[in-house]
């Protein structure tokens, strides 16, 4: 696998993992989706990443896949990059014609899920040869990011495979989910000089990996709260003490990630108007019901989020 290509996106910064709002029911909301994107946009987003997890991909069938990135490209008009995924088939010409519609949306970037390209977990040798053959049949123009999805396996790549993929010329973010810092690290250093962007996902380190190098943070809590991220990316020198407090509070605020998530930062949306259902494909049960105080906590979260926002505006 040469150098085949020379990418053009850079994928970096805040890049919040897009909610798919349904309405009541279950079809996507798309003027709720519509609103969506301008709140991430208002709210300090570099990039969306479209059609992935946090998208209830796996619960979408290829066309809406497609129907989405498209959705999402057209509304953001070039405003900001956007990176689309959809990659949830074991086939492999499913999977082609499932990237090649992703492709085909406009998206600055298609990104393949790691477990996909070993989905019965047989080795190197299997992701290799899975991706070689992807990457024949995937537009040669269109940058490609790499994501370690957690479903239906998290499938973390090795150093090996991870300068493979880089040594193409062909990829330009890995969305990680090692949530560890030195792994983190070390990612960072194997990409230095190339195209490829580490876009850290998990919040217990998001402070500590972009100081350490990682172009970003692309984790869940980017859809309640995606400016102050970007203020301990941007700001947080202006006022280390305040960064310390900040970074706190949104890991512990991320914990929660554990009560319902999507439904919890869909609830957060209806809140706020975006959209007006909290229905998810994903999630088959009541989740007021299964998490009796989660209606308390998303309180503690909302006056949290403005709490710090008032702080930083008097900066």
């Amino acid at each position: 696998m040469g150098n085949t290509s020379k990418p053009t996106g850079v994928i970096e910064g805040i890049v919040p993992v897009m909610l798919t709002p349904f309405d009541n029911s279950g079809a996507i909301d798309y003027a709720g989706l519509e609103r969506l994107i301008e709140w991430y946009l208002q709210y300090g987003a570099d990039a969306l990443f479209a059609v992935a997890q946090s998208s209830e991909m796996q619960f979408l069938s290829l066309a809406e896949r497609a129907a989405l990135a498209r959705f999402v490209v057209d509304k953001v008009a070039g405003r900001v990059p956007v990176v689309a995924s959809g990659h949830i088939s074991d086939d492999p010409d499913a999977q082609a014609e499932e990237l090649t519609a992703a492709a085909a949306s406009g998206a600055q970037g298609v990104v393949l899920v790691t477990n996909r390209l070993d989905p019965k977990r047989e080795g190197t040798d299997t992701f290799l040869a899975n991706l070689r053959r992807l990457l024949e049949r995937l537009p040669s123009e269109v940058p490609l990011g790499l994501y370690e999805c957690p479903a239906p396996y998290r499938r973390l790549l090795s150093d090996d495979e991870l300068k493979a993929c880089i040594d193409t010329g062909r990829f330009v973010m890995l969305k990680d989910v090692s949530c560890d810092l030195r792994t983190v690290k070390r990612r960072v250093a194997l990409a230095e000089g190339s195209p490829l962007k580490i876009l850290n996902a998990n919040a217990a380190i998001a402070w500590d990996a972009m100081k350490a190098g990682s172009a970003g943070f692309n984790g869940v809590f980017t859809n309640f709260h995606p400016d102050l991220y970007q203020w301990l990316r941007s700001e947080s020198a202006r006022n280390p003490a305040l960064a310390d407090e900040l970074s706190t509070f949104l890991v512990v605020t991320a914990v929660s990630e554990a009560l319902g998530y999507p439904a919890l930062a869909k609830m957060y949306h209806q809140r706020i108007g975006t959209f007006g259902s909290i229905r998810c494909r994903v999630i088959d049960y009541d989740v007021r019901e299964r998490f009796w105080a989660l209606d308390a906590v998303l309180d503690k979260i909302v006056a949290g989020t403005e709490h710090f926002r008032a702080r930083i505006a008097v900066l």
